[in-house]
């Protein structure tokens, strides 16, 4: 299916104003529980939130306004420990709220919430739509035809947008009918984290890496997302989607682009967003032969995770499924700056541990001096890791201590730069707290745009139909492993490895 035009840079306006109503579709839903009340939360704690901010949760149940402050209370405490709030910031929050029940079919529903809404407002408006994404085209159609989706609002989507391309570009069709693009927001909550924000000022803020940071210097790139556990209760769902749909279509490539991207002009989001979907448009297709030699999928089969025995992903499900748990790709970016360099992505669950990292290893250095005395010269790398812990560590070579009578000895050793340590009196901010303030504001720079969520959907079809016309199914490996045999493979076949 051809992609739609490129998307014109528009945004909204510099100084633009806060809104001051949120509505949230879908607020007694999981991720409102687990992640975007208790962040709403957190911005109220420390006073961070537009001060005339008010905020309608909607959703279908049938709830009084009490009943709906219940379950935030719940929520927040739930979130984290007591001794992080106190009963003053839970009731500044509480009072900002109101639940309307709303029912997304029923136009005579949604014409009472326009009302609500108009009751409500007193400025700029921002819809979250925290639903299942089938519902992103009714809920703007909705808004629309109540008459309250003019100037002055705009709408946050959570990912998946879509299954494939085809199915994103109807979503999209349908929001882009009554949000034009300035106004449309779609969240991929890895932007927002602290530690993917800073391989920006990494890479751009300083001047020791950007003249080393392409093909001249770096051998390889090798990008991971794993988690220990398992689909939990989200197996439904998962079993739609798989880890290429959930992680490699929108985390992984996002990671991917800001990695590769060249720098913008400068930090606003046109510039950011026009760099990171050039690296996708030089993606090189993954087809053909190529997806038995660039491309792994695995599953998950009964295991030991943290020497606890935990049940394989058909057990959890409980019925068969062709699903792929563990995804492991081999991708060029054809461009001037990455031409020859692979870059290996790589996502699963039930993985040894929980980990987000980007490793940049760069060329051998081409003549070595010590191989008279068995010093074994290692690569240098770059270490980005993002999760469970945000550090950046540049592994070098150096002189082990001792006499070295038979020959000088080496070591790697690393430069570790611990941001929790630098930054321990410097809060640590939730992905969805800045992705709310930035939302509130206007400011799309840390959003993804069309043309990103549908040129990264055009690259995984294609590796998708190749899997389906394949039909051999992902291989099993254990829990607690790094994924089947061939992962090894795809790297080992070129004389690279994972890094573990």
């Amino acid at each position: 299916m051809p992609l739609p035009p490129p998307v014109s840079p528009q945004t909204e306006p510099p100084g633009s104003p806060a809104a001051s109503l949120l509505v949230i579709f879908g607020a007694t839903g999981d991720l409102a529980q687990r992640m975007l009340l208790p962040s709403l939360h957190r911005l109220e704690r420390d006073g961070l939130l537009p001060e005339s901010l008010r905020i309608l949760g909607c959703a279908r149940s049938a709830l009084d306004r009490e009943t709906f402050h219940a379950r935030v209370a719940s929520a927040i405490s739930n979130a984290a420990p007591a001794d992080t709030h106190s009963e003053d910031s839970v009731r500044r929050l509480l009072a900002r709220i109101d639940y309307h029940a709303v029912d997304l079919e029923d136009g005579a529903s949604m014409a009472a919430l326009a009302e609500h809404i108009a009751t409500m407002r007193n400025g700029d408006v921002l819809f979250h739509l925290s639903t299942a994404p089938r519902w992103y085209g009714a809920v703007c159609r909705g808004l629309g035809e109540a008459g309250i989706a003019g100037p002055g609002t705009r709408v946050m989507m959570e990912k998946p947008i879509g299954h494939d391309l085809a199915s994103s570009c109807s979503i999209n069709d349908e929001v882009s009918a009554v949000f034009d693009e300035s106004r449309v927001y779609r969240v991929d909550h890895y932007l927002g984290k602290e530690g993917v924000q800073n391989l920006l000022a990494l890479r751009f803020g300083n001047a020791l890496f950007e003249p080393l940071w392409n093909a001249r210097h770096i051998e390889q790139v090798q990008i991971t997302v794993a988690e220990t556990v398992g689909v939990e209760g989200r197996a439904g769902y998962y079993d739609e989607s798989g880890a290429m749909r959930d992680m490699v279509q929108n985390h992984l490539l996002q990671l991917l682009c800001l990695t590769a991207m060249e720098p913008p002009s400068r930090f606003d989001p046109s510039s950011v967003r026009n760099e990171k979907i050039k690296v996708l448009r030089s993606l090189r297709s993954i087809r053909g032969d190529d997806i038995a030699t660039h491309s792994v999928a695995g599953q998950y089969s009964a295991g030991a995770v943290d020497s606890i025995a935990v049940p394989g992903y058909i057990e959890e499900l409980g019925q068969k499924s062709g699903t792929e748990t563990f995804v492991g790709l081999r991708a060029h970016i054809d461009n001037w700056r990455w031409s020859g360099v692979p870059f290996y992505l790589r996502t699963g669950k039930r993985m040894p541990r929980r980990c987000t990292e980007i490793c940049l290893q760069f060329r051998s250095v081409p003549h070595s001096i010590f191989a008279s005395g068995g010093a074994q010269v290692q690569p240098n790398a770059l270490v980005i890791h993002l999760q469970p812990e945000e550090h950046i560590s540049l592994h070098l070579m150096n002189k082990a201590p001792g006499l070295d009578r038979g020959g000088l000895r080496l070591s790697q050793v690393a430069l570790d730069l611990d941001l929790d340590d630098a930054f321990e009196h410097a809060g640590r901010r939730g992905a969805y707290e800045r992705l709310y303030m930035d939302a509130l504001g206007a400011n799309g720079t840390l959003f993804v745009r069309r043309d990103e969520v549908e040129t990264a959907w055009q690259w995984i079809d294609d590796i998708l139909a190749g899997w389906n016309l394949n039909g051999s199914g992902p291989k099993s490996y254990p829990a607690g492993t790094w994924g089947p045999s061939n992962a090894v493979t795809l790297t080992e076949r070129h004389g690279h490895s994972w890094r573990e």
